[in-house]
């Protein structure tokens, strides 16, 4: 008799079957790209301030666009729109690529490069995670959101240390280049998941193909109401603000690795995988678990954690015990990533998904790319490992700020009553 793995739930489901194993080629492009961009900076100027540069010319196309983007995913239809961005990402890589390779790179190009991407990404995140819902059960969307943290993961893990061996054996070039390919998995995935169904019930009546300027403006100021009426969303997002801007030093690792730790490319990689490591454990771990218990207290805590893990991080002067603290990051940050997004998508009815989703990406990827900034400056200034160290010690000061200021977050179980409306029939019928 042939013996079958028993799957987790959400993967039950082919058109999220489909959209799953599609990200997971694509993020461990994506992985490879990130190191491989950090990697490039430092070697084309040697500047802390330049690696802070990065973070800041990739969220401040997020900051213009996000509202907007929000909109449009409520707005138009999501799997369309990534189609959209995941293509346009794809030509964006493999121009970088092949400049690179042509000799042609420079700071700014890689700068401007980093910065249309931003922009792009802005409207796929919201789109993209907006749709999940529409493939799934509610009963069940908290397990795909675990199975989305093993796929960011996983492509976080294998994208670095893939890039190590590119970058020591290639060339940055082909770095870039073989994220552009690995795009084509995620729109494969959208061809042959077919149509999907959404909800659509704007405040401004936008409808697909026909934006007008005053109900788009009235879409906007719609998601903003509900997401400051909703203090365990608010909070959560705050929270994922403050911890990842005082504790984004990540992006100082090439430092660490060449004049710290003395490691070359491959040991560069593997630093850089390190917190994909942590937190793709606890996703798969939590991926066979139907729910987590005491929701706020243990996203409290996990926050905790992984201040106290950068600390270590900060201070190690050995590649191994470095290496532990970065998993310990990842552990943490998973743990409070897969939370955070079920609390937000269970709160959240299915028309305000996409905008909920773009105010969230204004802090969940403001705080760490401002936090490369400032962990920048600071580590020109007093030294990389000051930079590190001191952010570690103002996550903790940050959560303990929201455990004191919002108690609805600490109360938090799980098991309250949820306003979000039900899905449309053909998300909660399933499907084979």
């Amino acid at each position: 008799m042939a013996l079958s793995l028993p799957l987790p739930p959400a993967l039950r489901h082919r058109r999220y079957r489909l959209l799953w194993f599609g990200l997971l080629v694509s993020m461990t492009g994506s992985g490879m790209q990130t190191a491989a961009v950090l990697w490039h900076v430092n070697k084309l100027t040697g500047l802390p301030i330049a690696l802070g540069g990065v973070g800041l010319v990739r969220i401040l196309p997020v900051l213009a666009f996000s509202l907007v983007a929000g909109a449009a995913a409520d707005a138009f239809n999501r799997r369309r729109l990534l189609f959209l961005t995941q293509g346009a990402l794809a030509v964006l890589a493999a121009c970088l690529g092949w400049l690179t390779l042509q000799g042609r790179d420079s700071l700014w190009l890689i700068y401007g490069i980093v910065a249309a991407s931003g922009a792009i990404v802005a409207f796929d995140l919201p789109a993209r995670q907006a749709l999940v819902p529409n493939l799934l059960p509610r009963q069940i969307l908290a397990n795909a959101f675990s199975l989305n943290s093993i796929a960011f993961q996983v492509g976080s893990i294998g994208g670095p240390a893939f890039a190590g061996l590119v970058l020591s054996r290639l060339g940055i070039g082909y770095a870039y280049l073989v994220n552009a390919a690995s795009f084509l998995a995620v729109i494969a995935a959208l061809v042959l998941m077919g149509p999907v169904t959404q909800e659509r019930q704007n405040a401004g009546g936008t409808q697909e193909g026909r934006l007008v300027l005053a109900g788009f403006v009235a879409d906007v100021r719609e998601g903003l109401r509900f997401v400051a009426r909703q203090p365990i969303i608010l909070s959560s997002m705050i929270l994922d603000f403050f911890a990842t801007f005082f504790s984004s030093a990540t992006t100082l690792l090439p430092i660490f690795a060449e004049k710290i730790l003395f490691v070359d490319a491959i040991g560069y990689g593997w630093l850089v995988a390190a917190p994909a490591i942590g937190s793709g454990a606890v996703a798969l771990f939590l991926a066979f678990r139907k729910n987590i218990h005491r929701q706020g207290t243990t996203l409290l805590t996990s926050v905790l954690g992984f201040g106290l893990a950068t600390i270590v991080f900060g201070v190690s002067r050995d590649f191994w015990l470095t290496f532990a603290a970065l998993v310990a990051t990842g552990a943490t940050d998973g743990v409070s990533m897969i939370i955070r997004n079920t609390i937000r998508q269970l709160q959240t009815p299915d028309h305000l998904r996409g905008r909920m989703t773009s105010i969230n990406q204004i802090f969940f990827m403001g705080g760490p790319q401002l936090g490369e900034l400032e962990a920048g400056l600071v580590a020109q200034w007093l030294g990389a490992p000051f930079a590190v160290v001191s952010g570690g010690f103002g996550c903790l000061l940050a959560v303990l700020w929201v455990a004191a200021r919002y108690s609805p977050l600490r109360r938090y179980d799980g098991s309250e009553p949820s306003p979000a409306t039900p899905l449309p029939a053909a998300a909660t019928a399933g499907d084979p």
